[in-house]
């Protein structure tokens, strides 16, 4: 179960990274407007990583912490 967590949120915050960089590396080259909406999507992706990465699963035993 944290292998299957742990890959969702590198997943997240590579698309995040890939999102990042992208948009300033080239696509502001053709619209700076598309740039910034990008950027803003991977503003938002952070947060959602960190919810897929501390979200306890119905295997998961939480009370034994």
């Amino acid at each position: 179960m944290y292998a299957r967590r742990r890959r969702r949120y590198f997943a997240l915050m590579t698309v995040c990274l890939v999102l990042f960089v992208s948009a300033w590396a080239f696509v502001r080259l053709w619209s700076v407007p598309v740039a910034i909406g990008m950027c803003v999507v991977a503003m938002a992706i952070p947060p959602c990583a960190a919810i897929v990465a501390n979200r306890r699963g119905p295997d998961d035993r939480w009370w034994d912490e």
